[in-house]
């Protein structure tokens, strides 16, 4: 067949023109070059070059991050601010602001002047502590229920000798104590601690955990005065944190002696109670106090606090904590201390 003879289809003609007007998709993508990260390097097969290269790219990054720093410090620019858990912390209905003075606490002023704590505050007595364990106390168990002795004044430690949790409260309100600490246990270590205001209450119950004993810490129960110890209750922020303050701060004596320069602090963080015991010391070359751990140290996490005196089976519970963190919190930025 010749090809002079063959007819050209006039169709064809309609689509070539097409076709030229219309840029092609390979040209378009062969134009545009993509070029490797810096920052990614993935596509680098060698194990130990791809790690050199991470390295050093942190160096660069941290270096560069701290001439920021040094620059924005010398032009006098305004200290940031790192974002955690605590300053990202969701607001609470009853978090207290402000002095207890002012008129927007003056309903809490009353609550607090009418509470169980109230006579203590009022220095109507003077708090005596009954410190005992659960039946058959290991020796670390007992160590710390007798440094616990020596950190709260007017306190005595005995044993259980078997006997139930309101028994005890009948026997220690006929011998005027004013409240029961119980230290629990669980693998031959402390692991609970219950606090029983009396004669009307409350209770809490705490998780017990950290427990360093003096001699851990390296330091002599000798070092440890009999002087009444000043108290530091801080970051109790909100109404139930607050009744736990007062709770605290009414185990120990309202008058401390400064001379013995003893200080007990309870510091609340995300809702775990930590607690050290210092002796100041004032350093006058560099115009600040020296402080120096005694011990013991431990951490408490709230688990319950209870209306009047010990009662699990038909007490009335003002704030429980229900099965596992996860189950009970709708945030990880929410506290309720």
């Amino acid at each position: 067949m010749k090809l002079k003879n063959l007819r050209i289809n006039p169709l064809s003609q309609v689509q070539k023109k097409k076709n030229e007007e219309e840029p092609s998709t390979s040209e378009h993508k062969t134009s545009e070059v993509i070029l490797p990260s810096d920052s990614n390097f993935n596509h680098i097969k060698c194990k130990a070059v791809r790690y050199q290269k991470c390295q050093k790219l942190m160096k660069e990054k941290a270096k560069a991050k701290k001439e920021a720093k040094k620059k924005r410090i010398q032009e006098g620019g305004p200290k940031q601010v790192p974002h955690t858990i605590e300053s990202l912390r969701e607001k609470d209905e009853t978090t207290v602001t402000g002095d207890l003075d002012d008129e927007e606490n003056a309903e809490l002023k009353v609550d607090f002047e009418h509470d169980e704590f109230a006579a203590y505050y009022r220095h109507a007595y003077e708090p005596k502590v009954l410190i005992t364990f659960s039946d058959n106390p290991t020796r670390k168990n007992r160590i710390f229920g007798r440094e616990l002795t020596r950190i709260i004044p007017n306190s005595i430690s005995l044993y259980r000798n078997r006997s139930g949790v309101k028994k005890m409260v009948k026997s220690a309100i006929a011998k005027n104590f004013t409240d029961i600490v119980i230290v629990n246990e669980d693998q031959c270590k402390p692991n609970g601690m219950l606090i029983i205001h009396l004669p009307d209450g409350p209770t809490a119950h705490f998780k017990l955990s950290n427990v360093k004993l003096t001699t851990d810490l390296k330091r002599n129960h000798k070092e440890i005065s009999n002087h009444r110890p000043e108290v530091i209750l801080n970051n109790f922020t909100t109404r139930l944190g607050c009744t736990i303050g007062r709770m605290l701060g009414a185990l120990f004596h309202y008058e401390p002696e400064f001379k013995g320069r003893r200080v007990v602090t309870f510091h609340n963080q995300r809702d775990y109670i930590f607690f050290r015991h210092h002796r100041y010391q004032f350093d006058m070359k560099r115009g600040k106090p020296r402080l120096r751990e005694l011990g013991p140290r431990f951490t408490l996490k709230l688990k319950s606090l209870q209306h009047g005196t010990f009662d699990s089976k038909y007490g009335e519970y003002e704030w429980l904590i229900q099965g596992k963190r996860h189950d009970m919190e709708t945030s990880r930025r929410k506290f309720f201390l």
